[in-house]
């Protein structure tokens, strides 16, 4: 009996210790807390998440909390049932365990941005897809299948180990300053890099072309989709991590590679030069950077050839055809608050120049403009001289493109070079 009791004991105790070694749900261990990480879902309640463009603390999405789960109920839709993160996230490792119910479809976004005219998280965050790739009721190409970065790169079915419906997966989402990795059950599917020339070709050849500006900001809010299917998540971690500034020349000299046109005036570059030119349209037109840029100093020469009625814009983004939103910093002809800042389809001025300033523009001749952009203040400075200071906050809350305007009302010739930023 004593050798029988013993045994049991040794048994009992072995267990005890196995399952003391098992990290518990949704908690961080002392390693991961000094290591930076922070959870996004406590287990118990629906604190940290809100509406897709609601209230915080608010939800009234298809979302609850079932037996220490975030859980989709499953009547959301395409258009409807997404929650987001409160708070935003640049650069960052994620780890989250997931489960769908048998057919199901669902998807973790990140870099989400939030504005009136976005209906969809879609249509700016890239999608880490998650679905039942055996019993979804329809054929699934290899771009939508689990694992995939939706629509754009595809997972390495070779490595692929998707657990059966009901069983639980684990996922790793790595953003590092463009680099990105996808993870599942412990093997990266794939990796790419954001915003290269291979990048903007799979976006402009797929069915991003009605969404112009998908993928191009830097942060924004984490967003669960309930496609219509229960979806449940747990231990969803993540460690944010650091950014790293860069210089960039905006514009090589050659061409116009980097930037994207917009309407119907004429851009075009000749003998190192940039020109932007009024078209037979005499409408606005804009170039804008393929990529978002958030706080930076932002160099550039221009030369006002005829009329000169142009500008710069910063944290702008094109709305639909050539409506943009964002602010400008104002180019233009002699006393007209060239190094201003006017709000496009907002409030219009919000920082003009002082009247004895105006005789720092040099009319017909090459004018050096520098733009520090950071957090909710923008200063200004032509040709040496400090133009403006702003401390704005719905500046400081904006995300988009640096964007270079050409005025509607024709016979307007501006040209441009030495175009060099400076992240901070």
């Amino acid at each position: 009996m004593k050798r029988k009791n013993y045994l049991w004991l040794m048994i009992l105790i072995s267990g005890l210790l196995i399952s003391g070694c098992k990290p518990a749900d949704n908690k961080l261990t002392d390693e991961e807390i000094a290591d930076g990480w922070t959870l996004l879902f406590d287990g118990k309640t629906l604190d940290g998440w809100r509406d897709f463009k609601g209230e915080a603390g608010t939800v009234t999405a298809p979302w609850t909390v079932e037996k220490g789960t975030l859980t989709a109920l499953g009547t959301g839709s395409d258009s409807t049932g997404y929650i987001v993160s409160t708070k935003e996230y640049g650069n960052f490792i994620l780890t989250f365990d997931w489960k769908i119910a048998e057919g199901g479809n669902s998807g973790l976004l990140y870099h989400v941005v939030e504005r009136p005219e976005y209906k969809v998280p879609y249509v700016t965050g890239p999608e880490y897809q998650l679905i039942d790739d055996i019993g979804f009721p329809d054929k699934l190409e290899e771009w939508q299948k689990a694992g995939a970065d939706y629509a754009m790169y595809l997972p390495d079915s070779s490595k692929k180990q998707l657990a059966k419906v009901g069983d639980w997966n684990r996922s790793k989402i790595v953003f590092d300053n463009g680099h990105v990795e996808y993870w599942l059950n412990d093997q990266k599917l794939l990796e790419f890099e954001a915003w290269t020339d291979d990048w903007f070709a799979r976006k402009e050849a797929g069915k991003w072309d009605f969404a112009p500006e998908y993928g191009l900001a830097r942060s924004g809010v984490i967003a669960l989709q309930d496609h219509g299917s229960r979806t449940w998540f747990k231990n969803m971690k993540i460690k944010e991590l650091p950014r790293r500034p860069q210089k960039e020349i905006l514009f090589n000299g050659k061409d116009l590679t980097g930037w994207e046109v917009y309407g119907t005036e004429l851009w075009y570059v000749k003998d190192g030069e940039m020109f932007c030119e009024s078209g037979p349209d005499k409408e606005y037109g804009y170039l804008g950077t393929r990529k978002y840029y958030d706080d930076y100093e932002l160099t550039v020469d221009f030369k006002q050839a005829a009329n000169g009625n142009s500008g710069i814009f910063i944290r702008s983004y094109i709305k639909t055809g050539v409506a943009i939103s964002g602010w400008q910093v104002e180019v233009a002809p002699p006393g007209n608050n060239t190094g201003g800042i006017y709000e496009s389809y907002g409030r219009g001025w919000i920082a003009e120049i002082p009247d004895e300033k105006e005789n720092i523009l040099k009319m017909g001749e090459w004018n050096n403009m520098r733009i520090k952009v950071q957090g909710d203040v923008v200063t200004t400075w032509l040709n040496g001289q400090q133009m403006t200071e702003l401390k704005d906050q719905k500046i400081g809350q904006g995300k988009g493109r640096i964007m270079l305007q050409i005025h509607s009302g024709g016979g307007i010739k501006v040209s441009w070079k030495n175009i060099e930023l400076t992240e901070l």
